[in-house]
């Protein structure tokens, strides 16, 4: 056997068909300068756009005519625009926390992935923000949740979820656009000193910021982008801290709930990892990144998947104990309603997507089979969705009083919302992938200068 075989079948997080530097530049660059859309990509931009129309159309009619159009009650005054928020929120804080906690504890497969997550991040807190706005019923003042010069006599509730909810997204977006945009300095360089067309030099020019990769400028990126790092995870775990406060500092049954901070917390890593999953799939079918997305990685990543489905069953069980500690008759009866009571073919069908589905990664052969991946993860992104709505319906649909109780049947314009932001998502992606890179190419050709060693 010789040397160089030995190097490569030691490969960890690279394939032997990516054997030089130039291979990684290629195998990232290349699609977006070098080569044409297909009629697949624009297939799927047409499907997209057509959905997210619908969504929005739908968002309009629902600025037009209020909130009657959705399926909320009297009793249910939260349901979709609320259930839709947490879940997205959720999918967003995992890209950011996945990516500098990678970065932190200097993982090595983070190269391959960490540029999707925090684009990932990005869109679904987009999509995340329109939200809480749309629940407001009146929508043009959404603006008093931000403090402002007393002009109108008026002042924000800072003891108002929503007011939480409002500094929770911008400030997370905006410190995710600033970790993301660090981390893309260098590729966007490289592609603007790559020969092409001239306007998208000049596009790739002006994103770059006269970076040219002198030593200084390596040392100051990374410190950045470390320090960034290291402000990024108390961030997160404060950011969805908020939105689990959004119930637990309610006084409703089956809310008041200590474990709902670091219980969110840990939902929105096991959601956002399951949506890495489809994503990685996607584009290492899509655009040739075989060499670089490899199996090890899925393999990865399953593992966190199930330990984090044992965490999150856990935390049902603590939530069942919790009530029976208590021995709360209302407490007591949420619970029973959860597994009796009319939404319990939808409760069985969370704890099957969120505990037990994801134990088949148990197999090996499962965490790198593509058909399995794809399966369990939408299984695991339906179940958290699934956990999000039924928070909300299960306490409010049996409140304190019996004569307010009242049952939540979603309508057609919350399912189209719903799509519609799905669609935005994809839609977004679709763009992201044709503008810029999708992986860090240069952290990449690190990691492969480090493999070859």
């Amino acid at each position: 056997m010789t040397a160089a075989h030995v190097r490569d079948t030691d490969r960890r997080w690279t394939l032997p068909s990516v054997n030089a530097l130039g291979d990684v530049t290629e195998t990232v660059l290349a699609p977006l300068m070098d080569r044409r859309a297909g009629k697949k990509y624009w297939l799927a931009v047409a499907v997209s756009l057509v959905i997210t129309v619908i969504g929005f159309a739908a968002m309009g009619f629902s600025f037009v005519y209020g909130p009657g159009l959705w399926g909320n009650n009297t009793a249910v005054v939260w349901g979709f625009p609320i259930a839709n928020y947490v879940w997205w929120i959720g999918i967003g804080n995992a890209g950011t926390l996945i990516s500098s906690l990678l970065l932190l504890t200097r993982q090595k497969w983070r190269a391959s992935i960490n540029r999707f997550a925090e684009a990932m991040t990005l869109f679904a807190v987009s999509m995340a923000g329109i939200f809480p706005i749309l629940h407001l019923g009146r929508q043009i003042y959404f603006y008093w949740m931000a403090p402002y010069p007393n002009t109108m006599g008026v002042w924000p509730q800072w003891r108002s979820a929503l007011v939480w909810d409002f500094w929770a997204i911008v400030c997370y977006l905006l410190f995710s656009i600033l970790f993301f945009y660090v981390g893309l300095l260098p590729d966007v360089a490289a592609l603007r000193d790559r020969p092409g067309k001239r306007g998208w030099r000049l596009f790739y020019g002006f994103l770059a910021m006269g970076w040219q990769g002198t030593p200084r400028q390596w040392q100051l990126q990374d410190r950045l982008h470390h320090a960034l790092a290291v402000l990024a995870v108390p961030l997160v775990c404060s950011v969805h801290s908020i939105v689990g406060f959004d119930f637990a500092a309610s006084m409703m049954p089956g809310w008041i709930e200590s474990l709902f901070p670091p219980y969110f917390v840990v939902g929105a890593l096991f959601s956002g990892f399951a949506m890495v999953v489809l994503i990685a799939l996607t584009l290492r079918w899509a655009m040739g990144l075989e060499g670089i997305i490899v199996p090890r990685h899925f393999d990865a990543i399953a593992r966190i998947i199930v330990a984090s489905a044992i965490v999150m069953g856990a935390s049902y069980a603590m939530e069942w104990f919790s009530a029976f500690w208590s021995g709360d008759p209302d407490e007591l009866r949420v619970v029973g309603f959860e597994f009796t009571g009319p939404y319990w073919p939808l409760y069985y069908a969370m704890l099957a997507c969120n505990v037990a589905i994801p134990q088949l990664f148990w197999v090996p052969k499962l965490r790198t089979n593509a058909w399995a991946l794809t399966g369990i993860s939408l299984a695991v992104l339906v179940g958290m969705w699934l956990e999000r709505i039924l928070i909300i319906m299960e306490t409010l649909s049996t409140g304190y009083e019996p004569s307010f109780w009242r049952l939540y049947s979603a309508t057609f314009v919350d399912f189209a919302i719903l799509a519609g932001t799905l669609a935005a998502f994809v839609l977004l992606f679709l763009i992201f992938a044709r503008l810029l890179p999708v992986c860090s190419m240069y952290e990449t050709r690190e990691l492969l200068a480090e493999e070859r060693r």
